[in-house]
């Protein structure tokens, strides 16, 4: 049920719950992590470990999504950044890092970044990195936002994609605009020969509605993440991740039961920074994370230890600022993900982490692990 607070007279508002206020609780049994599995499936995409890194130009680069596709997770170009504008792009993150890490004020550093991105999409260049990381023989995944979907999957295809990612701050089933043709999800998604992944969303009802699309992973949240994304601040708009993650769940059980077993997936995109996180994510109901700063601190990520949303580089309304998360000598992403680790915080042995939270828990995959039992802090 529900609970409701009231703010006022005749207005309530939900009361709902972030992953910090949630914890994990272990049941009679345990397990040696060694029995652990945290491999999952998108489809026809068999993934080793339940991580798919942020689709920003702040992390994966050709480079970084063979890297993570190596080590078993997934890596998501974003389509719309600086790697299918500027031949460039080493020398453009150098120049942005340098900005960042000088000017006082963030204004500078994304006065460039909508500069950059004001330039026209090259399509030769965008398929160019989607051939890099295809012919590495790692799922290919790329990320458009809803209202260019229509424009640039084609080529995309064309290229090779294994897997198209449709993501905005906040996405519908139908994407409604005066000045042009809306996007209508299913219609689109029926038409392509490739699984789909669609967000973020929210709540409950439109995780369902797009899961009715046929899309085959609903992404909840925006990837949000404290000093880096100011949605909240622009918009007003925050996401909740453990309730909303909860609703998703719930609206994949009424779906599944809807059409007699058709499985869709959840990925949780925001405020997952450690492999608590990670393990309070699934437990919620997630198949997988989706991650950014956390991945922005391995030595392979584009940045250079700097992190930025791509909702940052929005021309007239940006929603987002450069964050610096990592200083000096950088962790490999291997031991970012795997281990070994020398800090206490669960910022390194993420899979590592979460494999141990499971094993102590008494469980052995990650379906079973959504089960889990879950306290609520006071």
């Amino acid at each position: 049920m529900r609970d409701l607070v009231e703010i006022g007279m005749g207005r309530t508002a939900r009361q709902t719950y972030e992953l910090a206020d949630v914890n994990i609780v272990p049941s009679r049994r345990t397990r040696s992590s060694q029995d652990v599995s945290t491999a999952w499936q998108l489809d026809a995409y068999r993934f080793e470990i339940p991580v798919v890194a942020h689709p920003t130009d702040a992390v994966v680069s050709p480079e970084f999504a063979i890297e993570l596709g190596r080590l078993g997770g997934l890596g998501v170009l974003n389509g719309e950044g600086l790697i299918g504008r500027h031949a460039d792009v080493e020398a453009k993150v150098a120049q942005l890092v340098e900005v960042a890490a000088t000017e006082p004020e963030p204004t500078g550093a994304i006065r460039l970044l909508q500069q950059w991105h004001a330039a026209p999409l090259d399509p030769d260049l965008l398929g160019a990195a989607v051939s890099r990381i295809r012919e590495a023989g790692v799922t290919t995944a790329v990320r458009v936002s809803p209202q260019n979907a229509a424009a640039l999957t084609p080529a995309l295809v064309a290229a090779g994609i294994d897997l198209l990612v449709i993501q905005g701050t906040i996405i519908s089933a139908e994407r409604v605009a005066t000045n042009g043709e809306p996007l209508n999800l299913k219609t689109f998604i029926a038409e392509l020969d490739i699984p789909v992944v669609a967000g973020g969303v929210l709540d409950h009802r439109t995780a369902l509605h797009l899961m009715r699309t046929g899309a085959a992973g609903v992404i909840v949240g925006y990837g949000s993440t404290a000093g880096a994304t100011t949605s909240d601040e622009v918009l007003g708009i925050s996401v909740p991740m453990a309730t909303a993650i909860a609703d998703a769940a719930a609206a994949r059980r009424e779906y599944l039961d809807e059409t007699g077993g058709r499985y869709v997936h959840v990925l949780a995109d925001g405020d997952i920074h450690t492999s608590g996180d990670v393990a309070k994510a699934i437990a919620c109901g997630a198949d997988a994370v989706m991650m950014g700063t956390p991945l922005a601190a391995a030595r392979e990520a584009l940045g250079e230890g700097w992190y930025w949303a791509p909702a940052a580089a929005h021309p007239s309304l940006p929603r987002g600022a450069l964050l610096q998360i990592a200083v000096g000598e950088r962790p490999l992403l291997a031991q970012v993900l795997s281990g070994p680790s020398d800090d206490p915080f669960g910022s390194l042995n993420l899979v590592g982490g979460l494999r141990r939270a499971m094993a102590k828990a008494g469980y052995c995959d990650l379906k079973e692990f959504q089960k889990v039992g879950l306290t609520v802090g006071a």
